[in-house]
């Protein structure tokens, strides 16, 4: 599923900082968590998050696999090379769930980040998933978790 979506690698933020084609390197800020089951999106942030993360990996991967699954899972993890979100990095999430509101079953988010967990979880109540913050130590259960 994550091949089709966005491929096997990582991508560059080079589309829109530089107008040209993303290209596919090490120097991603949103690294695709492989092998996580049928149907289960999953994606590591590292440093600081931009909108273009979003236009560039998220979305696409998102929007890929509804073509072929009705409802999809999403892990989400905020680990210790996490360095924040940026303002249209935060707008194109917020975007991101409105537009796909009822398309996801679960949604896990995995992050020591107090500030990010404690907004998730109180946002999350309103959502039509079910969602569930882990701990970075328990990333493996939230592996377990998001794959139902």
């Amino acid at each position: 599923l994550m091949d089709t979506a966005v491929g096997a690698g990582r991508l560059q933020r080079t589309a829109t900082t530089t107008g040209q084609a993303p290209k596919w390197n090490d120097a991603a800020v949103l690294d695709v968590i492989p092998d996580l089951g049928e149907g289960v999106l999953g994606f590591e942030a590292r440093g600081k998050v931009v909108g273009a993360d979003y236009e560039d990996v998220m979305v696409p991967a998102v929007e890929a696999a509804l073509e072929t699954t009705d409802k999809i899972s999403l892990l989400y993890v905020l680990g210790a090379e996490f360095e924040g979100y940026s303002a249209d990095a935060a707008w194109e999430d917020t975007k991101l769930g409105i537009h796909h509101a009822s398309d996801f079953d679960r949604i896990g988010l995995v992050t020591d980040h107090k500030g990010y967990s404690d907004a998730v979880s109180f946002f999350g109540r309103a959502m039509k998933a079910e969602v569930k913050v882990f701990p970075n130590a328990e990333l493996e259960l939230a592996k377990s978790w998001i794959a139902g």
